[in-house]
């Protein structure tokens, strides 16, 4: 929305090619969840390539790599529908599609901590601190050297 000469709203699109408000989403609009992640855009009619650049499909050299892949793909596609629904709260079919990458993603998550271990750093002890902290300060250290 943006404000007229009364500090009235008007109504303003930020997106006009996206779905009108009757028919907000269609799955047809989506890509899949690998080419939107290398896309780095899960909408068909929104993808706008710069240029003549083109993307490259990865190829995984390990099933682990595999696996990750497939974690980070997830995570992009629910984050750009995250980012979809912020704008449409009420579109119940991208809320769905939204819900069901969430459960897949948790499921090939666990599945790669079962596998390969964590995915995240896991802090067991909080009464420890990191080493990196009681270090000196870069602009502290005495052999005239600002890097760290």
């Amino acid at each position: 929305m943006l404000f007229d000469d009364n500090l009235g709203f008007i109504a303003y699109n930020l997106y006009p090619n996206m779905m009108s408000s009757n028919n907000m989403s269609n799955n047809s609009d989506l890509v899949s969840v690998s080419e939107g992640f290398l896309r780095g855009n899960m909408f068909a009619n929104e993808y706008k390539p710069y240029k003549n650049y083109t993307y490259k499909k990865i190829v995984p050299k390990t099933k682990r790599e595999e696996l990750l892949l497939e974690i980070m793909e997830l995570s992009f596609a629910i984050n750009d529908l995250n980012l979809y629904l912020d704008l449409h709260p009420n579109d119940r079919e991208m809320l769905e599609k939204f819900n069901k990458l969430v459960v897949i993603s948790n499921q090939k998550e666990m599945e790669y901590v079962k596998t390969y271990g964590p995915l995240e750093v896991i802090d067991s002890d909080s009464s420890s601190s990191f080493e990196w902290i009681k270090n000196p300060w870069p602009w502290e250290r005495e052999d005239d050297t600002k890097y760290v």
